[in-house]
Formats: structure tokens, C-alpha cells, sequence
């Protein structure tokens, strides 16, 4: 019997509504249940065939448990490994070199020193920073967030200097991104899962949350598939199972804004009655379709072009030092 599991933490309607549409097409040979968990032992198996991971981001336990699940042949849905290497920073890199447009962004070092560090671990560090330099690439107005955070928890949009010092120095510890603000015509909200299905959705970020997908915006049809196009390559490139990829219109270019959300909002009170049946039905197939794919003790993750093209370019490499040659 092939298991899927979903880890959840607060949500309810999708996690319970995901098991009962997979259990509901009775496939032969695949059941599957929310996640149960009692002990985790080093590379020991809890029998789970594929788990798609919805919490983790938030409980270091469970990150550590799906890393010890993977290395045990379970198909995690996202790649914990990912996951935890991953970051909004590098991810605008990467963007940048499968040929997406991304806004110009800068990265900060905490204004606060982090814990059991002091003056003297900063030896590397100018001081002060080029800021005139950064202003000047970034521009006003500007987006100021965590490089590494999700949702809209310390996000500030500021318009001049003296109101990114001033938020600039609320921000502790944290470490943020500087980032031009696109002034957008059209905004969308891309779920894309299995790096091949795509649900585009019409989305308005400055109304209430509520209404947040209640937005209706005039577009080309050769534009929505440039979109697709470019939410594919992101998540391709990325290795990411399941995600959402945001994109603001700017005279006639769509720019990813935020696309490193790999436990994105699939609330039906949130997304809605058609995207929730979409996410739903798409996501149940999709881990069926890993679990019957599913290989015993192999690696069955997914596992991105840019971790794919490193991995085969070092084995590709000579060894830096050869054994000696045998004295005959």
C-alpha cells in the first residue's frame, strides 16, 4: 500500500478536504492521511511514501523530521533540503538567469548585531555602507522585507531616505532586502504544481484581504502565457513541487515579485470556491502520481536545474589532486 500524508498546522480546509479527495477516487494501492507522528529515529522510515509539507517553515521539528523522511526514500512535497538552503535573495539571482525580470534589489545586514556576535565579527563589513550607491541603483519609492521571511510580516514600502532609515531601524535582526517598487498596471498569483500545471489567478494586493481575488484585469492572452512561460521556468529552475509565483505588470512586462512560496494560502475562505477545486483536485493528482512513481529507499525528490547543473558540473571536474603514480 503507497501512503500520502500531509503535515499541517492551523489550516484546516485544505488538508482535510486534499485526504478525502484522494482517499474518494480509490486508486488501488493509495490511501492517504494526515501525518502522524510519535518518534523520529535516525534514518528509519515512518512509512510515509509521499508527504506534502505545509508547516514546516514554521516548526524546525518537522523540518528536521522530513529531512530524516527523505533520506529515507519518502518523496517530500517540497524538497526540505531546498527549502532550507532557500531564500528571496538568491532566488531574484536565479530569476535573473533563466531570463525572468525581477525588480533591482539589494541585500542589508541587520541593523541590530545578531546574538553572540559583536563589532569585531563585522571586520568585513564597510563602514558606513555605500547607501547613496544603493538609493541610487534602487530608486523611490521602495519595498524594504526580510530576504528570507513569507507573507507580509515586516514588509514596509517607503518614499525617501529619511523613512528608510527611520523603519530601518525598527527592523532588529532581521535581515532585509532594499527593493524597487513596481508600479503595476495588473497584478497575478500563479500556482504552479509539478512544475507543469499552472492556475493563473487575477489578484489585487492592495485591497482588503478579503477581496484580495476579487479583481478582474484586462490583459492579452500572449501575456498570460508569458506568464505561465515564466512561473515555469522559475519552479523549474527552483525545484519546487508545489508554489505560488507573484508577477506585477509594468507597461506590458510581467515582473515575479515574490515566487519562493512553497506553502502558499490554498484556504477556500481565502483563494475562493474555483481556485480552492482547482489547487485541490490538481495537488490530489499530482501526489498520487508521486506516490505511484515512488521507487523504495531511492532519492525521490525533485530536485531543481540549478542543483542539478552544479551536482553534474563537479562530478564533471577533475579531482584536484591525482594519486601518485606507482614507481615501477
Amino acid at each position: 500500500m503507497k501512503k500520502i500524508g500531509i503535515l499541517y498546522g492551523w489550516e484546516r480546509s485544505f488538508p482535510d478536504a486534499f485526504v478525502e479527495r484522494i482517499n474518494s477516487k480509490k486508486v488501488k494501492g493509495i490511501v492517504a492521511e494526515p501525518v502522524q507522528i510519535n518518534k523520529v529515529m535516525q534514518a528509519t522510515p515512518s512509512g510515509y511514501d509521499v508527504i506534502v509539507d505545509r508547516i514546516s517553515q514554521d516548526v524546525p521539528f518537522y523540518r528536521a523530521y522530513l529531512k530524516n523522511e527523505a533520506i529515507t526514500g519518502t518523496a517530500v512535497i517540497n524538497n526540505p533540503f531546498w527549502w532550507s538552503a532557500d531564500d528571496k535573495f538568491f532566488n531574484n539571482a536565479v530569476a535573473i538567469q533563466v531570463g525572468v525580470p525581477v525588480p533591482k534589489t539589494v541585500i542589508l545586514p541587520s541593523r541590530e548585531h545578531p546574538t553572540d556576535t559583536k563589532a569585531e565579527s563585522f571586520s568585513n563589513l564597510a563602514f558606513p555602507l555605500d547607501w547613496e550607491g544603493m538609493f541610487e541603483y534602487i530608486g523611490w519609492p521602495a519595498f524594504m522585507k526580510p530576504f528570507s521571511g513569507g507573507g507580509w510580516k515586516h514588509v514596509y514600502k517607503l518614499e525617501s531616505q529619511h523613512e528608510f532609515f527611520t523603519k530601518f531601524g525598527e527592523t532588529g535582526q532581521l535581515v532585509m532586502l532594499l527593493q524597487e517598487a513596481i508600479e503595476f498596471d495588473a497584478y497575478f498569483r500563479v500556482y504552479c504544481i509539478g512544475a507543469k500545471h499552472i492556475r493563473v489567478m487575477h489578484y489585487e494586493p492592495r485591497n482588503p484581504h478579503h477581496l484580495r481575488y476579487a479583481a478582474n484585469h484586462k490583459v492579452s492572452d500572449a501575456l498570460l502565457k508569458q506568464i505561465e512561460d515564466y512561473t515555469i521556468r522559475l519552479n523549474v529552475a527552483l525545484g519546487y513541487d508545489f508554489n505560488t509565483v507573484e508577477f506585477a505588470i509594468r507597461d506590458g512586462v510581467p515582473y515575479a515579485i515574490d515566487f519562493g512560496n512553497p506553502a502558499p494560502d490554498a484556504e477556500r475562505g481565502s483563494v475562493g470556491d474555483e481556485n480552492f477545486e482547482w489547487v485541490l483536485e490538481t495537488s490530489a493528482q499530482y501526489a498520487i502520481e508521486r506516490a505511484l512513481a515512488h521507487q523504495e529507499g531511492k532519492d525521490n525528490l525533485t530536485w531543481g536545474t540549478f542543483v542539478q547543473q552544479s551536482a553534474a558540473a563537479s562530478a564533471a571536474a577533475p579531482a584536484a589532486k591525482k594519486a601518485p603514480a606507482k614507481k615501477k
